[in-house]
Parts: structure tokens; sequence; C-alpha cells
């Protein structure tokens, strides 16, 4: 659907998964992935494939699964952060499939951060109070109405009473945030 409203550009699409690329090896000078390998069929296949494809450097944005648990949202919904936990590869496996050489940073998350996953909401938890916020993370995708439903009941009634400033409500003034987000940069 998504190729199919795409406007006319000068640039082709290809068509392809990530584990068979249809280019020759050292095709390109860098590439990069962003926030997406946890959603691949063979995640160390397609890493494979975009080192054997790159001459230079390849990049990763992703989600270190270790770290995934430590945020706020744990209070209200861990079943969510379990769930996201899981999904995520570990970082190791990553600079593994990329032949060992990657250096690992975090990557800081700005307070307007609009991206829409869950740590971008840090400091604005209200914001995960709207549906619409929590459909782009789509670790809820994967939980019970039960969970949602928990989650939204409680987070209103923290956020109503102050329970949620006192425990959490420095990191409305963090003007970032390191979370589980990382930055995977290896190079051949």
């Amino acid at each position: 659907p998504g190729r199919a409203r795409r406007p006319a550009l000068p640039a082709r699409a290809v068509d392809a998964v990530a584990g068979d690329l249809p280019y020759a090896d050292g095709e390109f000078d860098a590439s990069m992935t962003l926030f997406d390998v946890h959603q691949w069929s063979d995640v160390a296949a397609g890493l494979r494939e975009m080192r054997r494809v790159t001459r230079g450097p390849v990049v990763v944005l992703a989600r270190a699964p270790e770290l995934v648990r430590d945020f706020w949202l744990g209070a209200y919904a861990p079943e969510v952060l379990e769930t996201e936990a899981r999904r995520h590869p570990p970082v190791r496996d990553l600079t593994a499939a990329l032949g060992g050489t990657g250096r690992v940073r975090a990557v800081p998350i700005p307070l307007d951060c609009t991206d829409g996953f869950d740590e971008a909401y840090y400091g604005r938890p209200e914001m995960l109070l709207d549906p619409a916020a929590r459909q782009a993370c789509s670790a809820w995708s994967f939980v019970g109405d039960e969970v949602r439903e928990h989650f939204d009941r409680t987070l209103r009634r923290d956020l109503a009473s102050g329970a949620w400033d006192r425990r959490f409500g420095h990191l409305r003034t963090e003007p970032v945030y390191e979370g589980s987000l990382v930055l995977v940069r290896a190079i051949p």
C-alpha cells in the first residue's frame, strides 16, 4: 500500500527484503537502518547482507533490550516493556552479524521528540494516554485490552493525584533522556 502512494521520483524503488538484497558486493559507500531490525524475519541475515553490499560504515539505530525495562512505563504496563525487550535483538547480536566491529553509543532522546515510540514521551506521560500515540509503538498491539485499560486507568489516577510527578516528575524538565535507544556503527 505504501509503495502505491509513493510520489513519482527520479530515484527507483526496489522491492526486496533485508536478508536478500539485490545488489553487488560493496555497491554502496554506506548504509543504515533505522529502528526496524526487530521487525525483520532474520536479523542476522539482513545485517550480513547490509555488510556485504556496503564498502564503508553500516549504521543501525535500534533498542538495547536489556535497557528497555528501565523506563517508567514499567510501573504502569510492564507487559508492554516485556514485549519490547523480547522483540529487539541483543546489541551483541547486531555487532556480531556486522562482523564484530561495531561501536555502540547511546542516543539521547530529546524532550520534544516526535517519533512516537514509548520513550519519546519520557517527560510527557499524558501523551501516552492518547490511543493514537500508543498505536505508533507496535508493542501495544501485542498486549490485550486489559493491559491498555489498566495502564490508562492507573496513569490517569497517578497524574491526577500527583503520584507520577512525585516519582518521575524530574523527567519533565530533562532536555534529553538516555534510555534504550542505541546507535551501532560498524566499519569493515
